[in-house]
């Protein structure tokens, strides 16, 4: 059993190209189910079928694991049994009728379009780090991108011909990201006031720069966003995720399909692009309930 785990690291990591956190998180569920096997007298494989997989389900929602956790622990079990059985470790794939719980979907915090008007001060001076930070929140808002794929831009990520964006997202699967004149002025003025004075020798390609010289880190990021939005009356505590949300909500408010808007975010399913329209509907919702006399 062990070794069948870590055979099944080494898939994830060298085969599947998944990020390090979804290995951690789905090694970690599969030696869970592994020792439940173990406590339920399995000595191989084979012994883990339906009854195994739902038991210890079973036993996670007891000790209270929320329904997102048990969706994901379904779906590392799944994974896991499919693996096992594609390398003939286990003679069938009991995984296949097992059943994820729906993780409850809870409508994301979102700038209104008038407070995401308020994040861009006109004019931040020429101050490095400030000069930078509205490069973050103009990129963030304008591409709608993940706050891994921004720290991971490189100088070479922006197409000036197309005046986009070359972004690495999951699973390495590179998408084109275009961004309005404003993100381009940011990224202009930054690149000729702020990175030169920001840049040292640990800078190598990076193009948004900690104020150490080397490329920006996540938690940098989440602390400009945070504290951008703050500065906001009434908006609500949103991070990189909240801008990619606002960005999202706002296209489709002002007319952007549906799919154009899956191509954008980088998402691999429709189903996941669905939920703005849900904040959307919402919105409306609300306005309506608030206005209309006989709401």
């Amino acid at each position: 059993m062990a070794a069948a785990l870590a055979a099944f690291r080494r898939e994830l990591e060298l085969e599947r190209s998944v990020s390090a956190h979804t290995v951690r998180a789905y090694c970690a569920d599969v030696a869970s189910l592994l020792e439940h096997l173990r406590r339920m007298s399995g000595s191989s494989l084979d012994d883990l079928d339906i009854a195994v997989l739902r038991s210890w389900l079973g036993k996670q929602r007891t000790l209270g694991a929320a329904r997102t956790t048990m969706s994901r622990r379904a779906a590392s079990a799944r994974s896991f049994t499919s693996f096992a059985h594609r390398r003939g470790l286990m003679s069938a794939d009991p995984g296949q009728k097992l059943a994820s719980p729906k993780a409850q979907r809870t409508l994301p915090g979102v700038l209104s379009q008038q407070q995401a008007s308020q994040l861009f001060d006109p004019d931040v001076g020429d101050e490095p780090v400030a000069v930078r930070d509205r490069l973050i929140l103009e990129i963030l808002y304008a591409g709608g991108i993940r706050v891994s794929e921004l720290v991971g831009l490189d100088l070479s990520s922006y197409d000036a011909e197309r005046q986009a964006l070359r972004v690495l997202g999951k699973g390495n699967k590179e998408r084109v990201v275009p961004i309005g004149a404003p993100a381009r002025e940011a990224l202009a003025r930054y690149l000729d006031v702020a990175r030169p004075t920001l840049a040292g020798a640990r800078s190598g390609t990076a193009l948004i720069l900690g104020v150490r010289g080397g490329r920006i880190d996540q938690r940098e990021v989440r602390r400009v966003v945070h504290a951008a939005a703050q500065a906001i009356q009434g908006a609500p505590d949103i991070g990189p995720h909240g801008l990619r949300h606002s960005a999202a909500t706002h296209l489709l408010e002002g007319g952007a399909d549906l799919r154009s808007v899956q191509e954008l975010l980088g998402h691999a399913s429709l189903a996941t692009t669905q939920i703005y329209t849900h904040v959307s509907v919402e919105r409306l919702r609300s306005t309506f309930q608030q206005a209309h006399p006989r709401a």
